[in-house]
């Protein structure tokens, strides 16, 4: 995650980046895209000195500047100071969490050793012991990541591929990521690779790193702790029913059984290099042939002991373009229930996850289907539910919008993703004037759900302004609100609040022009209704005029009057 926003104009950016935050961040391998730049590449400063004088003034004769309306002023104010807040804190916090955690191990990236005369060469074959080709072309594979495979069996341990990486070849995808399982324990992993550091308190990880900053993530096979046989004398209470959830997974097994203890058949493959095979255990081959997402075992089990795999089922259907197999997916309608007894901040990752990857509206529509959407985010299940069939064609029409930029490469911050989504509903609920006298608010059911996210699911708070930021400015690229060009162009957040609006425009086709205008260095022309509603709600408040500095003459005011024409009549409707 980037350093937070400098918003005082301080130009230096800290050289420590921000401690990972386990319950925020990926448990996978799967890493977290970081925030994105500016367009220059650099995040622009917000002058203390446009903090501080009355709104956005644009560069104009000060003199001259023309009114700006008060209220919009102090709201988008009041957003920025409480966006530095949330930054100074979410720093402090970070801060604290360093000092207080273990100072991770130095990597020292040592150079690959020449292998010794008698040393067989790692390299992956091309052929199985039979003669028949491969299953998986090894030029298909990461390079390092094989290295650490071959390296593994060349020490007498069992090493395979796993997962993701071996469902996406065999699908004719590219792997975002590959992740290899052996039966050397962590400590034997450290061993043997130079370059390796372990990882994690619960579950030790093996990271064994590489140049240009790659990391290929090896675990230990685990055994699922339901399968195992109580120990003896163990306290058992059949009367009161059995909790299935799964609250520790640290106990290590064999291949068959890390291959068991997975959610699904298609992520329960394994891939043999050394040999050139496909290792199925779970019938997983099958599943992949006639395009099913099916759990391993019983879907009733699997799904109560994690409910989190609702939301993986969904990913991987929306994103695999997959079906869901019946009863897994009776299962996984009967364990919505169960979602709010998971870790807040584990259904807040797999739902930016969702989002992140390209297929939002899809995974949303499953979501809804599923009546999951009222625990994950309410207030779109409100809408939807509110506004029926016209609500859920604007809604969608947000989503595919977002998933076009995700899928066209552009790298978006939780931010932006969040208040895409929200945006059509604060189109519908306005915040209510004067709901908060101490800082500006979007709509009341946003900001329930923000506090929310901060309170429970440990969303960073600076996302939570940073979204709220975004969303208030909405009201000013639409025309909504008066605005001062200059100053608002160069507030830090200008580039994705445009961004948004950008995708508002596609999704709805309203705000064109003004969306051009903006795109083009100019100011829209604002809004008739919300000319029409300003007027309706009574004359604006009165701006006092700035004497002018007598340059002499005893008429020189007059004369001043007379020569210069007050431009409060030209520059009203821009202002």
């Amino acid at each position: 995650m980037s350093s937070p926003l400098d918003l005082t104009g301080q130009e230096e950016r800290t050289a420590a980046t921000e401690p990972a935050d386990s319950s925020v961040r990926p448990s996978e391998p799967e890493a977290r895209a970081p925030e994105a730049p500016f367009d220059n590449g650099t995040e622009p400063s917000f002058s203390a000195d446009a903090a501080d004088d009355e709104g956005f003034d644009d560069d104009e004769d000060p003199e001259e500047a023309s009114p700006v309306d008060p209220e919009v002023s102090d709201e988008i104010r009041r957003a920025t100071e409480a966006l530095k807040a949330a930054e100074a804190e979410d720093a402090q916090a970070a801060a604290e969490a360093g000092d207080e955690a273990e100072e991770p191990e130095a990597v020292i990236l040592e150079p690959e050793p020449e292998p010794a005369a008698n040393e067989p060469e790692l390299q992956a074959p091309t052929t199985t012991r039979t003669g028949e080709p491969a299953e998986i072309d090894p030029d298909e594979m990461d390079p390092d990541a094989l290295k650490v495979v071959l390296r593994l069996h060349q020490h007498g341990h069992q090493a395979y591929l796993v997962g993701g990486c071996v469902r996406d070849l065999l699908l004719g995808k590219k792997p975002k990521d590959f992740d290899v399982a052996t039966s050397a324990h962590p400590g034997e992993v450290r061993a043997i690779f130079r370059n390796c550091r372990l990882i994690g308190r619960r579950f030790r990880l093996a990271h064994v790193y590489f140049k240009g900053g790659k990391i290929v993530e090896v675990s230990t096979f685990r055994a699922n702790p339901t399968e195992l046989e109580p120990a003896p004398g163990a306290a058992t209470d059949e009367a009161s029913g059995e909790d299935l959830l799964i609250t520790h997974d640290n106990v290590f097994g064999t291949a068959q059984q890390d291959a068991r203890r997975r959610d699904f058949t298609i992520n329960g493959l394994f891939y043999d290099a050394a040999e050139g095979r496909v290792i199925d255990y779970v019938r997983g081959r099958r599943d992949l042939d006639e395009r099913f997402i099916r759990t391993i075992g019983d879907p009733e089990v699997r799904m109560r002991e994690d409910p989190v795999r609702i939301l993986r089922a969904v990913r991987f259907a929306a994103k695999l373009d997959l079906d869901i197999e019946s009863r897994t997916y009776a299962a996984m309608e009967g364990a919505v229930e169960d979602l709010p007894r998971c870790a807040p901040a584990r259904l807040l990752e797999e739902t930016f996850r969702l989002i992140r990857g390209g297929v939002s509206a899809p995974a949303l529509k499953l979501l809804a289907a599923l009546d999951a959407l009222k625990l994950l985010l309410p207030p779109v299940d409100a809408y939807l539910r509110e506004h029926g069939k016209e609500g859920e064609k604007t809604f969608y029409a947000f989503a595919q919008a977002l998933d076009k930029r995700v899928s066209a490469g552009e790298v978006l911050d939780d931010a932006i993703l969040l208040a895409t989504l929200l945006a059509p509903i604060g189109r519908t609920q306005p915040a209510e004037e004067g709901q908060d006298e101490g800082r500006a608010s979007v709509a009341h059911v946003i900001e329930d759900l923000l506090a929310g996210f901060v309170e429970a699911a440990r969303l960073p708070r600076r996302i939570a302004e940073r979204c709220r930021m975004l969303l208030l400015m909405q009201r000013t690229l639409s025309g909504e609100r008066r605005k001062k060009a200059g100053a608002f162009r160069r507030h830090p957040l200008f580039n994705e609040a445009l961004a948004v609006f950008a995708m508002t425009v596609e999704a709805t086709g309203e705000g064109r022009e003004a969306l051009e205008a903006w795109q083009a260095g100019e100011v829209p022309p604002q809004r008739a209704s919300a000319s029409g509603a300003a007027d309706a709600e009574g004359p604006r408040r009165k701006r006092r005029r700035r004497r002018r500095r007598r340059t002499g003459g005893g008429n020189g005011e007059g004369g001043s009057g007379a020569e210069r024409p007050s431009s409060s009549g030209s520059d009203a409707g821009e202002g």
